[in-house]
């Protein structure tokens, strides 16, 4: 990093602010609008990466050209691309596309046959939905001539919605200062989606254009993705031009499942610095689920359930399991971390002044509290949206569990794209049975689906990584937090106001089907299901989670007691999600590429092969930039460039 000054200020507000306020926009054009790249999708943003490309390599070049006074250095761009970072977790999958379908489809969507009108719309309180159902139908097939987007109808329930999210933010944000400390300094975790950018910035002799983007391997490895991505983008463009096909997939098990082989040239690249052991674990594991699953298909082994269209449902079975792997995941690593937690509630509550927090982005006072209350805060919201007090914690502690097990395994893995194997409003209904949540808890479950379903990004991860960077940037790093809180404020009035314009302007059902029409049916037919056909406790599923977090502590023992032992445990968890049947080819092609440079290289071929595959993620994601732009202006749909 540069050796001047690294403090950040005003103007690294404003540029990630404007930024910001940007990713949304761009992100909802491209899948609304263009139907092209995904850009804010996965863990890996596409659109934000795109634009710290253009503000590293471009912009930041012409400002120290002009003046060194208006230079951006090191640490503003990386608190810039911080912001952009958790902006692109809540603009389309992890909130933005999710919540005002999914809060409004019981109504537009109701139909005699269906009977939501009968069982769901009564159990459905006032303030979570806009009221008048000319507001909710227009929002589906657009507004006539002349009329205007009714703003006010959204306000409040966007008000109450925002003092749920925030609390839900805020929880996500103080759990991962709290852990910041392990994960980093003691575990010391990788976090290879962090060390793009980190490379993209770094410039000991700050020089006019940083090293990264002088360097020849970075652009081969550039030049392979984009160049191929632009051949596909121009097949769609003209069909005499041959595309060249990155995926196939062959039947297997009597054709009951496909065993797909894509090359992802992001997952390849972020794979490449993963630890050796969890890149062999996370191919391995996945091609052994797909055995299980294959047999039971051919055997009939295993058992039904209804689990909704999230996580591992093609095999009740293995999405117990796994979930069980989870749950053992998190609280062992509570527990490994139990001196740090004491360290760190001795600070909040006794103030011990040899207990050193000036590291982090809050104190852990701070911390400590907003955690407590924005817990309160939170079971409070899902009580009064009508969930039985009884099932709150339970229900709370699944959706945790979740999230922190989740970052923790793209923390170390790496995974640019990856699910959880359960959700938790299915796991709370499995588990605890039907009545104890009526059909008014059941139908809260329902809403719980805007933020707690579809989880391939979310804040929590968004913020760890953000933490992992921030390590560059030397002096107080308070002023951090603030910087994070605005770009939440910033993503989400944004994502509201675009969502609100192209549905109102265009019609909802005229733009992504998913998130428009497919999957804000889901939730309420999962509930009308379980209305009319109520389950009990569901002993067999939790008989599957003991038996998955059993092997979990097995893979943990046998790791930590055992040197030669090839298995990392962190890769159970997620091994049957479907995700992962479509990277584990990538993640296999970058593990065999790594055995072979350390066996015949060593390590220093090793690292100099690391720009090569950096260019491979950023060439991929800059194509989906570029063509996003191409297509916005030549007003051509369909072209999908990237997804994963």
């Amino acid at each position: 990093m540069e050796n001047r000054d690294k403090q950040v200020g005003l103007k690294s507000f404003i540029i990630g602010a404007l930024l910001c306020f940007l990713i949304p926009v761009m992100a909802h054009y491209s899948i609304d609008i263009v139907h092209g790249s995904y850009l804010a999708i996965d863990f890996m943003p596409a659109g934000a990466i795109f634009l710290f490309f253009i503000l590293v390599g471009g912009i930041a070049v012409i400002l120290k050209l002009i003046s060194k006074r208006i230079a951006l250095n090191s640490s503003e761009l990386l608190v810039i691309y911080i912001m952009m970072l958790v902006t692109s977790s809540v603009a389309t999958m992890g909130l933005g596309a999710q919540l005002f379908p999914m809060i409004t489809a019981p109504f537009y969507f109701a139909t005699p046959t269906n009977r939501w009108a009968e069982l769901i719309q009564p159990h459905i309180k006032s303030w979570m939905v806009p009221q008048g159902k000319e507001v909710i139908r227009q929002f589906y097939e657009g507004l006539p001539k002349g009329a205007t987007i009714p703003w006010l109808a959204w306000l409040k329930p966007i008000c109450f919605w925002l003092i749920f999210l925030m609390a839900l933010y805020m929880i996500m944000i103080t759990i991962m200062v709290v852990l910041r400390k392990q994960w980093v300094e003691k575990e010391r975790l990788i976090y290879p989606l962090a060390q793009l950018p980190l490379e993209m910035v770094r410039d000991e002799n700050n020089s006019i254009i940083r090293p990264f983007f002088k360097n020849r391997l970075m652009w081969f490895g550039f030049a392979i993705p984009f160049i191929i991505s632009s051949i596909n983008a121009f097949h769609h463009y003209f069909h005499f031009i041959p595309g060249i096909e990155l995926a196939n997939s062959i039947p297997i098990f009597r054709n009951t499942l496909d065993m797909h082989f894509r090359v992802s040239f992001p997952m390849i690249g972020y794979a490449y610095f993963i630890n050796m052991q969890l890149a062999f674990s996370l191919w391995f594991l996945c091609l052994l689920s797909i055995v299980i699953k294959g047999i039971c298909n051919i055997t009939g082994f295993g058992f039904n359930e209804n689990l909704s269209c999230y996580g591992i449902q093609s095999s009740p079975m293995l999405y117990h399991q796994q979930t069980g792997g989870m749950i053992v995941l998190v609280l062992m690593g509570l527990w490994m971390a139990r001196d740090h937690l004491k360290d760190v509630f001795r600070k909040a509550f006794r103030g011990t002044k040899e207990i050193d927090d000036t590291n982090e982005i809050l104190s852990y006072r701070a911390s400590v509290f907003m955690l407590l209350v924005s817990l309160i805060v939170m079971g409070t919201w899902l009580y009064f949206s009508g969930l039985p007090l009884i099932t709150v914690p339970v229900f709370m502690f699944f959706a945790l569990v979740l999230f922190i097990g989740l970052t923790r395994i793209v923390a170390e893995g790496g995974l640019a794209c990856a699910v959880a194997p359960s959700i938790a409003p299915s796991l709370a209904v499995s588990g605890l049975g039907t009545s104890i949540f009526g059909h008014g808890g059941l139908v809260s479950l329902a809403f719980t689906y805007v933020w707690g379903s579809d989880l391939r990004t979310f804040v929590m991860a968004a913020t760890a990584h953000g933490l992992k960077i921030i390590e560059v940037i030397k002096g107080n790093r308070r002023k951090l937090f603030w910087f994070i809180l605005g770009a939440l404020i910033i993503g989400l009035g944004s994502t509201f106001w675009i969502v609100l314009k192209l549905a109102y302007t265009h019609g909802g059902i005229n733009l992504q089907g998913w998130y428009f029409i497919r999957a804000p049916q889901w939730p309420y037919r999962y509930v009308v299901d379980h209305i009319l056909r109520p389950t009990g406790v569901n002993w067999l599923g939790w008989l599957h989670t003991a038996i998955g977090g059993g092997f979990m502590l097995f893979l943990m023992s046998m790791r930590y007691r055992f040197l030669w032992w090839p298995i990392h445990p962190v890769a159970y968890p997620i091994s049957a999600v479907w995700m992962m049947e479509y990277m584990w080819f990538s993640i296999f092609i970058a593990w065999i590429i790594k055995a072979l440079l350390l066996r015949y290289g060593g390590n220093k071929i090793y690292k100099g092969a690391k720009p090569f595959f950096l260019g491979l993620i950023l060439g991929q994601l800059v194509a989906a930039g570029l063509w996003f732009i191409i297509d916005l202006i030549t007003g051509h749909t369909g072209n999908v460039v990237f997804w994963a």
